[in-house]
């Protein structure tokens, strides 16, 4: 069987407050995009995996598609597996492609081995794994809060827009965005805030739905920055950096000519959202 993980974009990102079990509470808005990798899983007498396209570096066992299954194999009674895994979605991107991978295992996994688990039990488990790891469960536009395992499905459209997403040739570890940034306690904050901005017309967004990670990562790394301001100088009505970066992302009315002549060197896709 063959599925295919996509990817999301952070509409908007809060850091609010350092927690004592080191995590920090945020509001942020998930929103899926159609940029995928390609998982393929069949039955097999020996367990195999296998990886291609944008490589990623950590161990095998580190990789959350054999984590997941790792779990759920401690658990219930799975056969070995033949695992291929085609990566597109860029790492180090705060796209969510590990994630999105690992949850769509683990949908994978409970609907082919009829393990019985409920959306709810998917996205405990998830959860484990990494914080939005539970998005992709339902894989719709949600406000995300605690954590980001905290979620509120909305009622938000970006079909028509186009979306040019550019990854510069960098990568931005979470752990060092997350020690650099600097939370903003902000009164009564659960979420309303994100959620009352992108009730507005896009064409009001830029300067008011911001993430805070960019005033920390945009002077470490210039070409982020200026990957955001080109976006802009292109037509873009709205372009912010994507979770911890080092991904940004426009929204444009019309797609532009050759995307990729205008951002050499940098991963570029440009889609129409749906």
């Amino acid at each position: 069987m063959i599925v295919y993980p996509n990817a999301k974009i952070n509409l908007g990102l809060h850091v609010l407050r350092r927690r004592s079990d080191g995590y920090h509470d945020l509001a942020t808005i998930f929103y899926p995009i159609p940029l995928q990798d390609a998982l393929e899983v069949h039955e097999t007498e020996r367990f195999r995996f296998r990886q291609a396209g944008n490589m990623l570096d950590c161990p095998a066992g580190d990789n959350l598609v054999i984590r997941v299954l790792r779990d759920l194999e401690a658990e219930f009674q799975i056969p070995e597996l033949d695992i291929f895994l085609y990566k597109h979605i860029p790492s180090g991107a705060g796209l969510g492609g590990g994630s999105s991978d690992a949850a769509f295992m683990a949908k994978l996994l409970n609907d082919e081995c009829h393990l019985g688990l409920t959306d709810d039990d998917l996205r405990q488990r998830l959860s484990k794994l990494g914080a939005d790891c539970a998005f992709f469960v339902d894989n719709t536009p949600a406000l995300a809060t605690g954590i980001g395992d905290q979620l509120q499905p909305i009622d938000l459209s970006l079909k028509g827009w186009t979306l040019l997403l550019v990854k510069p040739d960098v990568e931005v570890s979470t752990r060092d965005a997350y020690a650099g940034v600097t939370p903003q306690e902000r009164e009564g904050e659960d979420g309303a805030a994100l959620l009352a901005i992108v009730k507005r017309p896009v064409e009001e967004w830029q300067g008011l739905l911001t993430n805070d990670f960019e005033a920390s990562i945009f002077p470490r790394y210039p070409e982020i920055a200026a990957t955001r301001d080109q976006l802009l100088d292109l037509g873009a009505t709205y372009a912010a950096m994507s979770g911890s970066g080092s991904a940004v992302f426009g929204l444009l009315r019309e797609p532009i000519e050759a995307p990729e002549e205008k951002f050499a060197g940098c991963f570029v896709r440009q889609r129409t959202l749906e």
